[in-house]
């Protein structure tokens, strides 16, 4: 017997619910991917369950239209409906400008670096060489700065030493005063004081002290 043919509505049982659409989902995107390898299409797949998960498949090919923007512009450009308005039009020319911009700056770069310059000509070789002159003049200038900055911090280290020096010199020889003198009360402690003692002059004549 065949399977009976299931009505198509929403599914009540939450946990049903994601069940069936997780297998369905991943239908889809196996059937994406097999139109893509079998007929060459290009494809474009988001799908936003009920909680807001998107998944999407972009069906691979060389070219802008590998993106999903890529595709939208290529439908936008053949169905004739708008789907940007003034607003991401702006802001689609402004990514356009900065990547080249940027693609730019890149080819600048290895210009500088000495990299893809067998191609250029002698006046396009003029501002490179100038623009490596300034740079190293800075650069020269900065690392003189930086010198004089080390020797000045030098000398100033070189003072503070000897200062510090020159106090802890200062210190041990006070110490040493202090401790010779405690040295010497302390031997006048160990020996008693001698009692003072008087002389008396006496007369070489005693007859001419009687007149």
């Amino acid at each position: 017997m065949g399977r009976g043919k299931i009505e198509i509505k929403r599914i009540e049982n939450s946990t049903n619910r994601q069940v069936t659409y997780s297998k369905r989902r991943n239908g889809i995107l196996k059937k994406a991917r097999e139109i893509h390898v079998l007929c060459d299409a290009q494809i474009a797949l988001v799908i936003f369950s009920s909680t807001g998960k998107m998944s999407e498949y972009i069906s691979p090919s060389p070219g802008p239209s590998t993106t999903l923007i890529g595709i939208l512009d290529k439908y936008q450009k053949t169905s004739g409906k708008k789907l940007w308005d003034a607003k991401h039009e702006f802001l689609s020319s402004e990514l356009d400008r900065i990547k080249k911009e940027n693609d730019s700056m890149q080819i600048e770069l290895r210009h500088l670096k000495g990299e893809d310059i067998t191609s250029l000509n002698a006046k396009e070789l003029i501002p490179i060489e100038e623009a490596l002159n300034n740079g190293l003049s800075k650069i020269r200038d900065k690392k003189n700065d930086v010198w004089r900055m080390m020797t000045k911090n030098t000398s100033m280290l070189e003072e503070e030493n000897k200062r510090l020096s020159y106090h802890l010199h200062s210190l041990e020889i006070g110490g040493n005063d202090r401790d010779m003198e405690n040295g010497y009360h302390q031997k006048g402690r160990d020996y008693p004081a001698q009692m003072p003692f008087t002389f008396r002059v006496q007369p070489i004549q005693p007859n001419l002290q009687e007149k």
